[in-house]
C-alpha cells in the first residue's frame, strides 16, 4: 500500500519511463530526473536488479555522473537477504533520488517485495524523495503492475496477468515500450479489473514526470497514451470466457506528448496550456 504522506510534507516526484530513453545526445529525461532530485545537489541510489546484464548498474552510474549529479551510488539485490542490511537501508536514507533500471520486474518484485528496502521507498517517496524507473523499473512503481500479458489492440479476458508492484501509489497502471510493442490491448483489459486506476502507455524515450499534485508531465520524444476508465458505463469482463473479446463502454483515451499534461485527481487533460473539460 502507498506509505501516507505526513503532515506538513509533500510527496516526492514519480517517474516512469516508457525505456530506450536517449542516453546520448537528447538526455532530457535523465537530465530532468536529476534536477527533481535535486539537481547539483542530486544523490542518486541506481538500482540495477532488474537486469543481469553486469554492466547495466555501472552504465547508469556514468550517465548520472556526467549529468551533473553530486554523488551516485549503484545498489543491486542478488537476494532477499541483502534487502534486511543496515548499511544499504542508511544509504537510501541519504539519497534524494532513486532509480530502476530496466531488465525483468518480476525478478524485482519477487526480491524486493514485502522488504524493508521496499517499505523504505514508499515511506521516502512519502517524504519527498524522487523515485523513478525505466522499463521494468518503471512497470513496479505502482501498487498493481502488469506482470506479463499478450500484445495487440484487443481487449481479451485473461489476456493479461497483474501482480503486486512497489506501491508508490494506487492511481495508475504503467506499461511501457507502449506503441513500439502494441500494447494498448492489454492496458485496457488490465483496467478492465478495475476501473479505479488511470492506464498510462509510456512510449520509448517517453517519461510521465508525476509532481506532488498528481499531475502527469510528458517528457521525451514519444507519447504517452491515458486511458480513463472512471466513466465506464459497461464492461463484460465478469460475463465472458477466458480468451474471450471483451466488450467496454465509456472510455476516455488522450494522447499526450511533451508539454501536455493529465491530472490524475480531476481527469483533466491539457494541451499546450488548453485544458480539456471532461465531459
Amino acid at each position: 500500500m502507498p506509505s501516507k504522506i505526513p503532515e506538513g510534507e509533500t510527496r516526492g516526484w514519480i517517474v516512469p519511463i516508457g525505456g530506450a530513453e536517449n542516453k546520448e545526445n537528447d538526455r532530457h529525461i535523465l537530465e530532468r530526473f536529476i534536477r527533481v532530485s535535486g539537481g547539483e545537489h542530486a544523490d542518486i541510489v541506481v538500482i540495477p536488479t532488474a537486469s543481469r546484464m553486469h554492466e547495466t548498474g555501472p552504465r547508469y552510474e556514468k550517465l548520472f555522473n556526467d549529468l551533473g549529479a553530486a554523488q551516485v551510488t549503484v545498489m543491486d539485490f542478488d537476494t532477499r537477504r541483502d534487502c534486511h542490511e543496515a548499511g544499504r537501508l542508511r544509504r537510501l536514507e541519504e539519497a534524494t533520488g532513486i532509480f530502476f533500471t530496466g531488465g525483468n520486474q518480476l525478478r524485482l518484485t519477487t526480491l524486493l517485495g514485502g522488504t524493508p528496502v521496499a517499505k523504505l521507498i514508499r515511506v521516502r517517496n512519502a517524504n519527498g524523495v524522487t523515485v523513478g524507473g525505466t522499463s521494468a523499473g518503471a512497470s513496479i512503481l505502482s501498487e498493481h503492475m502488469i506482470a506479463f500479458g499478450d500484445e495487440g489492440a484487443s481487449v481479451v479476458s485473461g489476456s493479461v496477468r497483474l501482480a503486486p508492484g512497489l506501491g508508490l501509489t494506487n492511481r495508475f497502471i504503467i506499461d511501457q515500450h507502449f506503441r513500439q510493442r502494441d500494447r494498448l490491448g492489454r492496458l485496457i483489459t488490465a483496467l478492465s479489473y478495475n476501473p479505479f486506476a488511470v492506464g498510462i502507455g509510456l512510449d520509448e524515450d517517453t517519461a510521465a514526470f508525476i509532481g506532488p499534485d498528481e499531475t502527469i508531465e510528458v517528457e521525451g520524444s514519444g507519447g504517452v497514451t491515458v486511458v480513463d476508465a472512471s466513466d465506464l458505463t459497461y464492461s463484460s469482463i465478469g460475463e465472458v470466457s477466458e480468451g474471450q473479446p471483451v466488450c467496454m463502454l465509456g472510455l476516455r483515451l488522450h494522447i499526450l506528448v511533451a508539454g501536455a499534461t493529465f491530472n490524475l485527481h480531476t481527469r483533466l487533460a491539457a494541451a499546450g496550456g488548453l485544458v480539456q473539460a471532461k465531459e
